[in-house]
Order: structure tokens, then C-alpha cells, then sequence
């Protein structure tokens, strides 16, 4: 008889989590070799290149900041909805979210309430803020599935089952290293990457400055540059475009389809927005600018709600050292004079470089061995045994 198929409703609100599910939904086929696996929810190309069905994709569902979240509101009522009357009529066996933490643990509630088994991949950083989450994760959740070793502890008081898995990203860079280097169209002796974030809004917000940074730097003498620019997908194609046919440009700039990881591979420094890219440059060994810029409106909400402890740095290269690595430029740190300043102290064998590359060195250790994504398949087969 044969046996009917593994339904699978999962969630990724954004670039990276997709990435994650695609890679998930693979391994998930390795744990199940003679049972179909069929994946409905929302997410982006890479789960849609592995079968999946989505009703809405990540290139909708990015939002940057505060006030950028209440304007789409909407819409993301319209995406719960969907997901909630898909998890009453399909009846899948189990719910995975990735990431996206404050929209998928309001899904993860109400889909556990129709009696569906939950799993969350990528704990949220409840060591860094916002400790008071981990109570109602364990009420939405069957199962969490952390990439740092020490954050399993921290929810076996509330009875939450939470397995170290390992990092995703540390596989895929294995990956991306033992692959020959693809021919990448760098004209200069200096290569610098450009990656201004995978959301519209983010590339409005971030790419304008980058590019009038990039134009500052090849103006410094001796200094032949060359910058390349990779697109997650074809909708921020487009919105890259779009800024470009409006901003003088540097002399060699090209915009390339993905590659972010081998682009970071063979550049000597790059400009990246806060994200999981800055996690992506040490990994590649890449020294890189961190830039973050909100609007006014959501900084000043996001200084009343937030306690200035909540969050010591910003980005996940320094988080994890719990040090400051990557130079990180907010708000109105982030000009164009900082980032290419930083960016022109890469470019060269200075102590600064050499400093970031060690801090690098010991941030990888932290992030264990690949096979992240295998382990997390085999946590999830064996909740659903």
C-alpha cells in the first residue's frame, strides 16, 4: 500500500529563510526516500525550485522597520488569513516556520490550535533581547530547532523541546568554497561587492549611498576599483534598475543574477546591509562595512519601545562575538564619507584588515560543523515518527 503523502505546510517571510526551506525541503526528501513530500505556504524561489506551492512570495512579504510593517498591514492580515484556511483544508502534518519570528509565531499559534504538529527553525535571539518570548514559543511550538549551541538551555525551563542543529549558512559557504570559481565580471584591481539588502524597501533605503560611495572611493588616487552588484531575485532585479537609471553610477559597475556568496569570495572588502549577508562575508572571508539606515519615523517609535540595552550591535557577525568586528554604520553614521572611508581601509594589507580577518577566524569556530540542514530534517522525521 502505498503510503500517502508527507504534507508540509511551511513559512519564510524573507530571502534568507527561503534559502533555508529550499535546502530543508531537500533534506526533508532525504529522511522520506519512498514517500512523497508535498509543501504549500509562502516563500520565495529557492522553495518554489524545490516543488513547493506558495500563495505569497517573499518579495511581497519584506518589510524594513516599524512604521514600514504598519503600512503593509493589510496585506499581512490577507497573508494570515491564507495560511490559517490553508492549514483548515489541507490539514497538513506539520507546520515549519522559519525565522520572520513576529509573524510566524502569531501563524504557529493558531495553527497548533487546529491540531497541527509546529516546528520553528532559527531560534530568534532571545539572548540578545526580548527574553520574555521564549514562554509563548513554547506554547506555539512542538518543536524549536536552534543554530547556536548554548540556546537550547535557555528554553528547557518552559518545557520547550529546542535541538542545536548547527548554522545553515556554514554548509552552504562549505559549499560555495569547494565549487570552482565562477569567471565574474571584475574589471578592476580592487574588487568591491555591493550588497544593499533583499528587499525593496532596503535597496531604496541603502543602494543610493553605496553608489555614491563607490564613486568616492575610485576617485581616491591609485585606486582601480571595480564593483559588482548581485540581486537575489528578478523582482529586486528590476528595483535595482530602477535606482541605477537615476544615480551616477561608478565607472565599473555590473549587476549580476545571485553568485552573493562567490562575489564575496573574490572581493577584497565590500558594502553589505545589515542581514544575514554580513553572516555570509565572514564566512567567505570577505571584509565588508555593515549599513543600516530606517526611516525617521520608525527610529523614533523603535527609541520610545526599545530599552537602549536591547541591542548592543547590530549585526550577526558581531552579535555572535559579542564584540564589535564588522564596523557597523546606522542612521546617520551611514554616509557616504564613513562607508567609503571604511571600505578604502579593506582594500590593502592594514592592520584593520588583518584585525577583522582574525575576528572572522574566531567567529567561525562558534558556528559548528556543516550539516545543519540534514540534522534539522532528521529533529523534524523524528517528531513526525
Amino acid at each position: 500500500m502505498t503510503e500517502a503523502p508527507l504534507k508540509v505546510l511551511m513559512a519564510a517571510g524573507e530571502v534568507s529563510g527561503d534559502m533555508y526551506g529550499g535546502a530543508l525541503i531537500r533534506a526533508l526528501r532525504k529522511q522520506y526516500p519512498n514517500r512523497t513530500i508535498e509543501v504549500r505556504g509562502m516563500g520565495g524561489d529557492a522553495m518554489k525550485a524545490e516543488g513547493a506551492t506558495l500563495l505569497h512570495h517573499t518579495d511581497a512579504l519584506g518589510a524594513m522597520g516599524i512604521f514600514e510593517v504598519l503600512a503593509k498591514l493589510r496585506y499581512f492580515k490577507q497573508v494570515m488569513k491564507d495560511m490559517v484556511a490553508l492549514a483548515e483544508t489541507w490539514k497538513p502534518d506539520v507546520l515549519i516556520t522559519l525565522d520572520y519570528y513576529s509573524f510566524n509565531i502569531a501563524l504557529a499559534e493558531k495553527v497548533k490550535a487546529l491540531g497541527v504538529r509546529t516546528v520553528h527553525y532559527i531560534s530568534p535571539k532571545v539572548w540578545v533581547w526580548r527574553s520574555g518570548r521564549i514562554d509563548r514559543m513554547a506554547k506555539a511550538y512542538d518543536l524549536l530547532l536552534c543554530i547556536f549551541p548554548f540556546e537550547p538551555a535557555l528554553y528547557e525551563p518552559a518545557g520547550l523541546p529546542a535541538v542545536y542543529v548547527g548554522h545553515p549558512l556554514v554548509e552552504q559557504a562549505a559549499a560555495t568554497w569547494s565549487e570552482a570559481e565562477p569567471a565574474l565580471p571584475w574589471s578592476g584591481k580592487h574588487k568591491i561587492a555591493l550588497l544593499p539588502g533583499s528587499r525593496a524597501g532596503e535597496i531604496r533605503s541603502i543602494l543610493p549611498t553605496f553608489l555614491k560611495a563607490a564613486r568616492r572611493i575610485e576617485m581616491v588616487k591609485d585606486y582601480d576599483c571595480s564593483f559588482i552588484l548581485p540581486v537575489p531575485t528578478p523582482k529586486m532585479r528590476g528595483e535595482v534598475e530602477r535606482i541605477l537609471a537615476k544615480t551616477p553610477l561608478p565607472r565599473h559597475l555590473t549587476v549580476v543574477d545571485g553568485n552573493a556568496r562567490h562575489v564575496m569570495r573574490q572581493a577584497h572588502a565590500a558594502m553589505i546591509a545589515s542581514g544575514t549577508a554580513t553572516l555570509e562575508a565572514c564566512l567567505m572571508n570577505c571584509p565588508a562595512v555593515l549599513a543600516y539606515r530606517v526611516s525617521f519615523v520608525t527610529e523614533c517609535i523603535a527609541r520610545l519601545v526599545l530599552p537602549k540595552a536591547s541591542f548592543r550591535f547590530a549585526g550577526l557577525v558581531n552579535i555572535i562575538a559579542n564584540k564589535s568586528v564588522m564596523t557597523e554604520l546606522l542612521q546617520r553614521d551611514f554616509n557616504i564619507y564613513n562607508t567609503a572611508a571604511e571600505v578604502l581601509g579593506y582594500l590593502r594589507n592594514t592592520p584593520a584588515r588583518r584585525k577583522l580577518l582574525e575576528a572572522y577566524a574566531e567567529v567561525r569556530t562558534q558556528l559548528g560543523e556543516p550539516g545543519a540542514t540534514d540534522r534539522a530534517a532528521e529533529a523534524i522525521a523524528g517528531l513526525l515518527n
